[in-house]
């Protein structure tokens, strides 16, 4: 997601960007297609920035790149903002706040959802966390990529919006695939069925999109199983802390199990109707 949301950075929103990535061959590529700037570290990918913008994979991809001699910390100026767009915990998010704050920097936390399409789109949704002058300098850079950014609270903040978010899918996914696979045990046409219903009060996003792939037992598009288990454990992993309930949360998360299993680890998250159909 990072390649195109750069990209959106360069073109869209006129800046000057320097980039860096674990492979290095795409930084190399990025910069060819953009015309930016590949660096080999983090360090000396913020050395110049007023902003620095950090996607990666989980708790311990961002410390790797944020922390020691070549991270993103060392390299970033006194005064300087980074904003971290990974999908991570809301604890993750406080420490490096306390630990920007620390350093004369500053931090937001703004996970995002939208997916690849709507990074290359640059229609994202993105939640952010932190403080509101810090919020006022990040927003009108992040428009360049996204369709509507909020800031949701303190640090922190925008990781307990996203997990809400997930939370809210996990359920609509499983819904969806019980109906179609309902649908079809009935013998009904599915796609008429949801041309109907979809305009009612059973219409979602993953139905309008996703409808007529799973239908069709494609499940190549959108977010991978294994990214969407990744954030269910964050979400239940909060939700032990906060004293939350989440039944519907942890059972979805069993049921993706079951599809990574089937060896659907990289498909995406609509391919629970796959586990319905064995």
């Amino acid at each position: 997601m990072g390649f195109p949301m750069a990209g959106h950075l360069r073109e869209k929103g006129g800046h000057d960007v320097s980039v860096y990535n674990r492979t290095q061959d795409k930084a190399r590529r990025w910069a060819d297609r953009f015309g930016g700037t590949a660096c080999t570290t983090p360090a000396a990918a913020a050395a110049e920035a007023d902003i620095v913008f950090m996607c990666v994979g989980n708790d311990d991809d961002v410390r790797s790149v944020v922390y020691g001699d070549d991270g993103i910390f060392a390299g970033l100026r006194p005064g300087a903002l980074l904003v971290d767009h990974t999908t991570a915990s809301a604890q993750l998010a406080r420490e490096l706040d306390d630990a920007a704050k620390a350093a004369g920097k500053r931090f937001l936390d703004a996970p995002v959802s939208g997916g690849q399409a709507g990074a290359e789109n640059g229609a994202l949704t993105v939640m952010v966390g932190g403080d509101e002058a810090d919020f006022a300098q990040a927003k009108p850079v992040i428009d360049s990529y996204a369709r509507m950014v909020g800031l949701m609270g303190p640090a922190g903040a925008g990781q307990l919006t996203k997990m809400m978010n997930q939370i809210c899918i996990a359920g609509l996914v499983e819904g969806l695939s019980e109906a179609i696979h309902f649908g079809e045990k009935a013998g009904l046409d599915i796609v008429k069925v949801v041309d109907v219903i979809s305009k009612g009060a059973a219409g979602s996003w993953q139905m309008e999109n996703r409808h007529k792939t799973m239908a069709e037992g494609r499940y190549d598009f959108g977010f991978a199983v294994e990214w969407m288990r990744k954030d269910l454990s964050i979400c239940l992993a909060e939700a032990r802390r906060n004293g939350a309930t989440l039944p519907v949360t942890a059972l979805v998360d069993q049921f993706y199990a079951d599809v990574e299993a089937m060896g659907g680890k990289r498909w995406d998250t609509s391919s629970l109707l796959a586990r319905l159909k064995r």
